[in-house]
């Protein structure tokens, strides 16, 4: 089966993003936390910090979700006002100084920033290319956008034990995909959507493998998904309890369960006049 059928305005549609998607930051933090199990571990917000090193102005963390990346920022860089902003009020209860905003419509005067970050959240906008040009219009002549997002080869094996998970619940050979949220900016599309606003655009490949002796922080990536639970064709629950079976099995016969992830972090300069 194909993975079409994902309804991409549900992926971007602001009363379930801020409310079941990401009304907290329990889902995010599930999705974030099966990293701590990949090799090589990438450090991406000292990464994000390092791509700073030479901003003076104020930034703003455009999609900030749970702060993470603002909360590194701060530390490591305290001279720099920093502005975290989301679509969910909820999402920012924890992290200090944040407001809500939309990408597509950012708060700033035009050339205030020093640096923009949109860090996996871009997939989010409805109009990315609007997005992207609201990154352009708020930072200097000589500011920085930082974007990251995930390669279209991203953890296939999930999208396989997926796919296997639903066929099993659905008695069919294999099921429908389930909703991939960087597919509607990935990897491989980014610099020519940043490129119609940013005319250097540097990217850092961050490839890595995931390795678990527990099927339980896989389950909980699964799991995460919930909010677009009614897109994916097949029962949500029986089917995420499928794959821990399925993963259960493969740690039993192989001794580990591994996914192969690719993300990036792309560093955009010299603003195009917009």
């Amino acid at each position: 089966m194909s993975d079409q059928p994902v309804n991409h305005a549900r992926v971007t549609d602001r009363g379930l993003l801020s409310t079941k998607a990401y009304g907290t930051g329990g889902h995010l933090a599930a999705r974030q936390s099966l990293y701590q199990w990949q090799n090589p571990r990438h450090d991406l917000p000292g990464i994000v910090v390092r791509e700073l090193a030479d901003v003076r102005g104020p930034v703003a963390d455009v999609g900030c979700g749970n702060g993470r990346f603002a909360a590194r920022v701060r530390e490591d860089r305290p001279d720099l006002p920093l502005v975290p902003m989301d679509v969910s009020h909820g999402i920012l209860a924890g992290v200090p100084g944040a407001v809500v905003a939309d990408a597509e419509r950012l708060p700033f005067a035009a050339g205030v920033l020093g640096a923009a970050l949109a860090l996996h959240m871009l997939y989010h906008a409805d109009d990315r290319a609007r997005a992207v040009r609201e990154l352009g219009r708020v930072l200097s002549p000589d500011g920085v956008a930082i974007v990251s997002t995930n390669s279209v080869t991203d953890k296939r094996e999930l999208e396989s034990l997926w796919k296997q998970a639903a066929g099993d619940v659905l008695g069919t050979p294999e099921g429908p995909g389930r909703v991939r949220l960087s597919a509607r900016f990935t990897l491989e599309d980014a610099p020519t959507a940043l490129g119609a606003v940013f005319s250097d655009i540097r990217t850092i490949l961050l490839p890595g493998v995931i390795t678990v002796t527990d099927a339980e922080p896989v389950v909980a990536h699964l799991a995460s998904y919930e909010a677009w639970a009614d897109r994916m064709g097949v029962p949500f629950l029986e089917t995420v309890g499928r794959a821990r079976e399925r993963v259960e099995e493969t740690i039993r016969a192989e001794g580990a369960f591994r996914v192969t992830c690719l993300g990036g972090v792309l560093v955009c300069r010299g603003r195009v006049n917009l």
